[in-house]
C-alpha cells in the first residue's frame, strides 16, 4: 500500500463552496486517495504504521485541489493544430492544473461531420484519453458534437463506449434549440453531460447564441458565461441568472466586466456554487497555461470573494457538476493537490493574500492520485518558500 503524508500545512483550502478552509494542517494519502485529515499526529502515526513512507513537508506553504480546467478543445495527446503547439497540457499541468474537461474536439483536422465520423472520433478521443493521460493530467477527452442525423439510439452506443460528455452544443451542424433539444434530452437519459455554446460570435464560423437559445434546450452548463470573447448583452445574462440554475462557466478569454458581474450578482443571491472556471483554449485568444489561476486571481481580486471561494470555482463547483471524485480535499476523494505560496515580491504573506492582491501564486508542487508530477513549476513565479521531501 502506497502511502503519502503532506504535513506542515500552512493553509488548507477545502475546494467545498460552504467550507472553504480547514483547520487542519495534515493530509495522509493511500492509493492515491485521502485517507485521513488532521493534525501532525496523524503524520507521525503513519510514519510508525507504515515504515518507508513518503513525507511531504509543505514548509506552511497553503495546499489546494488540483484545478479542474471546464472548457479544453483538445484533440489526441498533448498537441493542438489551432495553435499548433506541442506539450499545452503538460503546460497547464505548470499552473496547478489536475483535471480537463473536453468541450468537443472540434480542432481535429479533417473533422468528420456525419453521423458515424462524429461518433467514432468522440469514442476514439475518450479512449486516448482514457489509456494515456497526457502529461498524466485527467483529460476526460471524447465529447460528441452534435451533428445532423444522430438518432437516439446512437447515444445509447456511445454510453456503453463509454462517451459521457457533449461538446458544446453549437459547434456541429445541430444550432437551432428546436434541433438540440431531442438530442439533449437522449444524452441525458444515457447519463451523459452537456454543455452549450453562448454568447456572442467567437470565430469565423460560430453564431450568436442567446439565453432563450440556452432555456430552450436545457444543457448542464453554460459554456463561457461571459464569452468567447464576445459576451450576450448583460440583460441576457441576467435571465440565465434568474430563470435558470445552470452551471455558469467564465473563460479567462471572455469579457473580464461580465465575468465580474456574474460572480457579484451570484454572491449577493448565496448562489456561488453555479460558477465554474474554464480555458477555452486553443481559443483565438491562444494558449494561456496559467489561464486557471488567472481566473482565480481576477475574481479574488477585482470581484469581491475570497480567494478560497474563486479556488473552489475552479475545482468542487466543476467536480460537483460533472460528477467526479476529485476537486475537494476529503476523505475518499483522489489525492490530487496543488502546494503553493506567495510569490517572491508579493504584498500577500500566503498564496490566498497573494490572489486576493491580484498576483498569481507559486506553485511548488503537483500530485496527481498521489503522485508528485511537478516539483516547481517552469511557468508560474517562484514560491517563497519550498517543499521538503523524504
Amino acid at each position: 500500500m502506497a502511502v503519502t503524508v503532506v504535513t506542515n500545512i500552512g493553509v488548507l483550502v477545502s475546494g467545498d463552496i460552504k467550507n472553504t478552509v480547514l483547520k487542519d494542517n495534515t493530509i495522509i494519502i493511500r492509493d492515491g486517495k485521502i485517507a485521513a485529515i488532521g493534525d501532525g499526529s496523524l503524520a507521525e502515526q503513519a510514519q510508525k504504521e507504515t515504515p518507508g513512507v513518503q513525507v511531504i513537508d509543505a514548509g506552511g506553504m497553503t495546499v489546494m485541489p488540483g484545478l479542474i480546467d471546464s472548457h479544453v478543445h483538445p484533440v489526441l495527446g498533448d498537441f493542438t493544430p489551432r495553435q499548433k503547439t506541442l506539450d499545452f497540457i503538460s503546460s497547464a499541468l505548470h499552473g496547478g492544473v489536475t483535471t480537463m474537461i473536453s468541450a468537443g474536439e472540434c480542432h481535429t483536422p479533417g473533422r468528420p461531420k456525419d453521423p458515424v465520423g462524429t461518433k467514432a472520433l468522440a469514442i476514439v478521443a475518450h479512449k486516448s484519453s482514457a489509456n494515456e493521460r497526457p502529461a498524466g493530467v485527467k483529460l476526460h477527452g471524447g465529447a460528441l458534437i452534435l451533428e445532423k442525423g444522430l438518432v437516439e439510439a446512437d447515444f445509447a452506443e456511445l454510453a456503453a463506449a463509454g462517451v459521457w460528455l457533449v461538446g458544446e452544443v453549437g459547434l456541429g451542424s445541430i444550432k437551432k434549440p428546436e434541433d438540440a433539444a431531442p438530442m439533449v434530452q437522449w444524452a441525458k437519459n444515457n447519463g451523459m453531460k452537456v454543455m452549450m455554446h453562448t454568447g456572442g460570435t467567437s470565430i469565423p464560423g460560430s453564431s450568436t447564441v442567446t439565453a432563450a437559445d440556452v432555456i430552450a434546450v436545457d444543457p448542464d452548463v453554460v459554456s463561457h458565461v461571459n464569452g468567447g470573447p464576445t459576451a450576450i448583452s448583460p440583460a441576457e445574462v441576467d435571465r440565465l441568472i434568474e430563470e435558470t440554475k445552470l452551471a455558469l462557466e467564465i473563460v479567462q478569454c471572455g469579457n473580464i466586466k461580465i465575468g465580474d458581474m456574474v460572480v457579484r450578482k451570484l454572491a449577493k443571491k448565496g448562489e456561488l456554487g453555479r460558477i465554474i472556471f474554464g480555458n477555452d483554449a486553443p481559443s483565438g485568444t491562444g494558449l494561456i497555461p496559467l489561464g486557471i489561476l488567472r481566473n482565480i486571481a481576477q475574481v479574488a481580486g477585482m470581484s469581491g470573494v475570497s480567494a478560497a471561494e474563486a479556488i473552489a470555482m475552479a475545482t468542487g463547483n466543476t467536480a460537483k457538476v460533472y460528477g467526479l471524485n476529485t476537486g475537494v480535499i476529503a476523505v475518499g476523494k483522489e489525492a490530487d493537490l496543488v502546494i503553493a505560496d506567495k510569490p517572491m515580491g508579493s504584498i500577500g504573506s500566503n498564496a490566498l493574500e497573494a490572489l486576493e492582491a491580484g498576483d498569481l501564486p507559486g506553485v511548488a508542487m503537483v500530485l496527481i492520485d498521489g503522485k508528485i508530477l511537478v516539483n516547481k513549476s517552469r511557468n508560474t513565479p517562484p514560491a517563497e518558500r519550498s517543499v521538503t521531501v523524504r
